[in-house]
């Protein structure tokens, strides 16, 4: 039997489950146990990202990561109203997102080496990469996980800089650097060991376009469904859904482009 979730990707806080044989997106029913505190917008300390959005799919309103760590004593909780579920869109991180935020690390990269020359040793792309692996290795288990990726890629303000005209900018980056490892992880354990780290920010690399499914149909990046009151916008061959509590009287999904 297929699985009805296999190219569907749910929003930041959700996950894809089975219900009268359609894919429906559900707030997460368990985090990883993972202790890397985070301070949400709301002025709230969370355990780690997974907890935030998790939160705020169960409430129904928009929380972003403000920074890393627990927040700050005295932090000054929003004056602006969150924003109502039902107006909330699916961010996503698009290929071209994807795309763009892996060659400005690799130029970040490249800016790095050194060619050899008479009075000076050669400082190559394995060699920056290694320092810079090692570094982010937190737990020195040989692979970077997400968070840590995310550390790295964070060192350089330029580097990780995607949208700066968007208000989910942080979110965006997370999501854009699960899709590097998603394309990157050939033994699919959403981590990164050096090979594949090296691999995933080689200068001549090319990413795959993958095409999201639906109805024996091929979608575009950018593609829109409607699945009853929720909205999914098809982004780096997944159906990135929001996770509203609809009316099972609405319409049937449809599709259409942006």
């Amino acid at each position: 039997k297929p699985d009805v979730c296999a190219n569907v990707m749910c929003g930041a806080g959700r996950e894809c489950t089975e219900k009268d044989g359609e894919p429906t997106c559900i707030c997460i029913r368990k985090c990883p146990n993972h202790n890397k505190p985070v301070c949400g917008s709301n002025a709230k300390s969370y355990v780690n990202h997974c907890e935030l959005h998790k939160h705020a799919c169960e409430a129904g309103i928009k929380i972003q990561i403000k920074y890393s760590g627990k927040c700050k004593e005295g932090e000054v909780k929003p004056t602006k109203p969150s924003q109502p579920a039902n107006d909330v869109v699916p961010v996503v991180c698009f290929a071209q997102n994807r795309n763009l935020l892996r060659e400005k690390i690799s130029e970040w990269i490249m800016s790095e080496t050194v060619t050899p020359g008479w009075f000076q040793t050669g400082v190559g792309f394995d060699d920056v990469t290694q320092q810079y692996f090692q570094s982010f290795d937190k737990n020195s288990n040989g692979k970077l996980d997400s968070n840590e990726f995310l550390a790295f890629v964070e060192r350089n303000e330029t580097a990780a800089a995607i949208d700066a005209t968007s208000e989910n900018e942080v979110l965006l980056r997370g999501l854009c650097v699960d899709a590097l490892i998603d394309i990157s992880d050939d033994d699919s354990d959403w981590e990164l060991n050096l090979k594949e780290f090296r691999h995933c920010l080689e200068p001549g690399f090319l990413p795959p376009q993958k095409k999201c499914s639906l109805e024996e149909e091929q979608y575009e990046d950018g593609a829109e469904t409607q699945v009853n009151c929720n909205s999914c916008v098809c982004a780096c061959g997944n159906w990135v859904c929001t996770a509203l509590k609809c009316d099972p009287t609405q319409a049937p999904p449809t599709v259409g482009e942006y």
